[in-house]
């Protein structure tokens, strides 16, 4: 997708050291994609947070050990 943007030049020099992209736009793909990444992993702990992991009363160490080592 071709996108026109007004952006400072400094967060732009900024992107570019930090993502070491060959250009621009490999920089700014790299950035909005690690981004995107994070803010996932952001909603994913909100979520954990609010509703933990819980296990079944049953789960026991030595019963995933027995499972894993007869696969």
């Amino acid at each position: 997708m071709k996108v026109t943007a007004i952006l400072p030049d400094d967060l732009i020099t900024e992107v570019r050291k930090y993502s070491e992209g060959k250009n621009i736009t490999d920089s700014l793909q790299k950035a909005l994609s690690e981004w995107v990444k994070l803010a996932k992993v952001k909603k994913l702990n909100e979520k954990l947070r609010e509703q933990p992991l819980t296990f079944s009363s049953e789960f026991t160490a030595e019963k995933i050990r027995r499972i894993n080592r007869t696969k």
